[in-house]
């Protein structure tokens, strides 16, 4: 496995995807190997550039990038910086092992990948968690999202098997990079659902440091244009009318912390929000356990593992009707879909869950059933053991690529705005 992100380095969900996977096929009794970074820069210390160590039941090989000043919003220089480290590591640590398949996880780690692909002679197989067109709703505006483009391109015809969260993602994948059909594997994440089993005692105390008299809604996840909580704040004023003492607890980081905040007070809304920044496991949990609603407001989302565990939490769902969210909610039975750009619809949505307790108790008793019986972890590492074995039998009879370019500024896919 190849990712630039492994606990207790989390900046999102494909960090948790990739120790949850990785865990799994070790529970089946194989040996996997995790290839990522340090949890730090490494600058001013003296610590080990290369660590190597199991937990969990997974060898974990982790190193520092190379060199390691190079800030991460240089960020194309930051990631061949990181890819050479990791290719190192990986020819270094592992010496006489040697892979049957190599895994990449998203554009970051696709040098790397293909090193190793080369290096091994063995199998490649590319999870692509996520497009750098699809945040930008089908446009490539500058040409760091045109160069990220290519590479997303250039590992998807590298892969032996490519491998998406959704249906939603499986059509992405076809627009933007004409992989052929049968070279793609929908997968859908999972949720270890007793992680997320809180006791209600520690639900309500945790709930009870974030309410201001009224109801708690929640949102976690990165911080960042397309999650879409400008579109919750534009409609919280409207909630709290109908439900005073309202408060939207914001769990997370990312580079739109500041605007939200700015836009926080544009609104007038100080009282009402909250930023916790980053929590540890339990802490997220234990909010999430005792929220009223779970918002997952995304204009672009894969597949939207918070709102899965939310539903593991016993919390009711609503999220936006797009993409991969509208595979694993199921309006009106496991929670609510609302159109995203829409605040309107989102001040219905949550007040109808609000005002009914009856509607919300189904919702969590459904959509937490749904979770135990559908999205479990096992079954996630099974099916993608048969992707593995099906990438060994490719391997044989590479594909031809097919002609490649973009146009500045060009929409590739179905965008709603510039």
């Amino acid at each position: 496995m190849v990712s630039w992100e492994y606990p207790p380095l989390v900046y999102g969900g494909l960090a948790r995807h990739v120790h949850a996977l990785s865990t799994a096929l070790a529970r089946f009794g194989h040996d996997v190997v995790v290839l990522t970074q340090h949890d730090d820069s490494g600058v001013g210390t003296s610590a080990a550039a290369l660590t190597d160590e199991r937990c969990d039941g997974v060898r974990v090989v982790r190193v520092r990038q190379d060199p390691p000043h190079l800030p991460i919003d240089d960020l194309l220089a930051w990631t061949m910086g990181l890819d050479h480290a990791l290719t190192r590591g990986a020819l270094t640590a592992l010496g006489d092992w040697r892979p049957d398949v190599v895994h990449a996880h998203d554009w970051l780690v696709a040098h790397t990948a293909a090193n190793l692909q080369a290096a091994y002679g063995c199998p490649l197989v590319a999870t692509v968690h996520a497009t750098e067109a699809g945040r930008w709703q089908g446009w490539l505006p500058a040409p760091l999202n045109r160069a990220i483009h290519t590479v997303e391109w250039w590992l998807t015809w590298s892969a032996d098997r490519v491998v998406v969260c959704s249906d939603a993602m499986a059509a992405e994948v076809a627009t933007l990079f004409a992989v052929p059909e049968q070279q793609v594997e929908v997968i859908a994440n999972g949720v270890d659902a007793d992680t997320w089993s809180v006791p209600p005692h520690l639900a309500e105390s945790a709930a009870d440091q974030w309410r201001d008299g009224g109801p708690l809604l929640v949102y976690s996840g990165r911080l960042e244009y397309e999650k879409g909580v400008l579109t919750v704040l534009a409609a919280l004023r409207r909630i709290r009318r109908r439900h005073p003492g309202t408060r939207l607890v914001v769990a997370g980081r990312g580079g739109q912390e500041e605007a939200l905040r700015a836009r926080v007070k544009e609104l007038r809304l100080g009282r009402a929000v909250r930023f916790t920044g980053w929590l540890d496991d339990d802490e997220l949990t234990s909010l999430v356990a005792g929220a009223d609603v779970a918002l997952v407001p995304s204009s672009y989302e894969p597949f939207g593992l918070v709102a899965l565990e939310a539903a593991a939490a016993g919390t009711v769902v609503v999220a936006a009707d797009v993409g991969g969210l509208a595979e694993v909610v199921d309006h009106e039975t496991t929670g609510l879909l609302v159109d995203p750009e829409d605040p309107t619809a989102w001040v219905e949505a949550v007040c109808r869950v609000l005002a009914d307790a009856d509607l919300r108790a189904g919702l969590e008793k459904e959509a937490r059933l749904t979770v135990e019986r559908d999205f479990r972890w096992a079954e996630v590492a099974d099916r993608t053991l048969a992707a593995y074995r099906r990438a060994g039998l490719s391997t044989t009879s590479r594909r031809p690529r097919p002609s490649f370019e973009i146009a500045e500024g060009n929409q590739l896919f179905g965008a709603r705005g510039g």
